[in-house]
């Protein structure tokens, strides 16, 4: 369904690593199997295009349709089987999705990607990793690596859409007496271990309009990369 000669014309033939490319000529072995997941992708190119992208929909729920080689969406999942709200399951409706790519743009032009797998994780480090950036002027990779909470305190968006009233997970690296402040006011606080995937996996490309750089960062939480050429 993609030609690469017409989606990539600046790239010679796939294989030819003498060339710079950086697709293998074959299957690769892998063990253990990869878990098949959401995943995430931002591309900033010369020409200052920019694309953010949260693929998920046919990553490990969904069959290939006999003939189209296109699989239906399986986000009907995050629908509510409860008529009396929004997100319930009727013609013409849709659910609240969890992927959520972004595209930040500021007063001065820049333009910043960013995004993460992680459920309704998603927005939560996506939106500390933005403050980080943004309001505490960190690089993209510090924003990044900073220590992250999550609260599971609301409805989940995915069936059965369970609930922890109070729950706040901090990953290992915040203070014990954050935690014991949080606690006193009512949360019921829960620790993660450092550098846990469940906190998310962020990637941000930082483009200057001024001097034309970009800075890049990736996630050491799972396996990601920020590349550059």
């Amino acid at each position: 369904l993609v030609r690469d000669d017409a989606a990539w014309p600046e790239m010679p033939p796939p294989g030819l690593a003498k060339s710079g490319v950086a697709r293998a000529s074959g299957p690769v072995a892998t063990s253990p199997q990869p878990q098949l997941d959401t995943s995430y992708e931002c591309v900033v190119d010369r020409h200052g295009n920019v694309f953010s992208a949260t693929p998920s929909d046919v990553s490990s729920s969904t069959p290939v349709i006999p003939g189209t080689g296109l699989c239906a969406s399986s986000r009907g999942s995050q629908s509510w089987a409860d008529p009396s709200l929004p997100g319930s399951v009727a013609p013409g409706k849709r659910p609240r999705l969890t992927p959520s790519p972004a595209l930040a743009l500021g007063p001065d032009g820049r333009a910043i990607p960013f995004g993460t797998p992680g459920g309704d994780v998603q927005a939560q480090a996506m939106l500390q990793t933005l403050l980080n950036r943004i309001v505490f002027g960190m690089d993209p990779q510090a924003a990044i690596e900073a220590p992250r909470f999550a609260t599971y305190s609301f409805p989940d968006s995915f069936e059965p859409h369970s609930i922890l009233p109070g729950r706040l997970m901090l990953e290992s690296r915040l203070p014990q007496t954050l935690a014991d402040r949080l606690a006193s006011v009512g949360h019921d606080v829960q620790w993660w271990p450092d550098w846990t995937w469940k906190a998310g996996a962020i990637c941000m490309i930082d483009s200057d309009p001024v001097s034309g750089l970009h800075h890049a960062g990736a996630d050491p939480r799972r396996s990601t990369y920020a590349l550059g050429w």
